[in-house]
């Protein structure tokens, strides 16, 4: 059950970067562009057959379909986000987005090592996936597993919205007020002398 458990959490993580990316076609080939790593031709390509690869394979991972041939599918599409990223990096080319699940979600795109590791991680995953062999779970521990699989994403991306949203350590001032509170610190420092 614990195969079928990683299997669900990867295969639905494929699912939530998959769908935002049929939705907006040209955020994707904006951010398959901003990477400078393909010719043109192939960026179209990318652009078009990624979001539907990446939902294929996470439906087959969470279905146990040929799960063997999607978690293999699915190293290699890891390990290509993490060469990527990589390459990007060492290239000292950090304000990129990431493009892994929504587009325009930050101010300013940017890139770390974070999310190079996140790929390689998912690259070790998946790999253990196809190589590890499992036993046939029954019917009901497949659906068990499968929801504890959803549970943990749902629980994930309530954890990452509230981090959007609440910052800790911080006062609570608008975005677009930060700068005019701190002209006014400044301003009345300089009254007082």
């Amino acid at each position: 059950m614990l195969w079928v458990l990683i299997a669900s959490i990867v295969g639905g993580t494929l699912l939530l970067a998959g769908a935002p990316k049929v939705r907006d076609r040209q955020a994707l080939l904006r951010t398959v562009r901003g990477y400078k790593l393909l010719p043109a031709p192939l960026e179209q390509a990318v652009s078009f057959a990624l979001p539907w690869v990446e939902i294929v394979l996470g439906l087959a991972l969470i279905t146990g379909i040929a799960g063997r041939i999607a978690a293999a599918c699915a190293t290699a599409l890891f390990a290509c986000f993490f060469a990527g990223l990589s390459i990007n990096l060492l290239r000292g080319r950090r304000d990129l987005d990431c493009g892994c699940f929504a587009f325009g979600s930050h101010d300013v795109p940017r890139i770390g090592w974070f999310h190079a590791l996140r790929a390689g991680a998912f690259v070790l995953v998946s790999v253990g996936l196809a190589v590890v062999p499992t036993g046939d779970p029954s019917l009901g521990e497949h659906l068990l597993a499968v929801a504890l699989a959803a549970l943990v994403l749902a629980v994930v991306v309530a954890a990452v919205q509230l981090r959007s949203v609440v910052h800790p350590g911080r006062r609570p001032v608008d975005a677009h007020l930060t700068k005019a509170s701190i002209e006014l610190r400044a301003a009345s420092t300089l009254s007082r002398y």
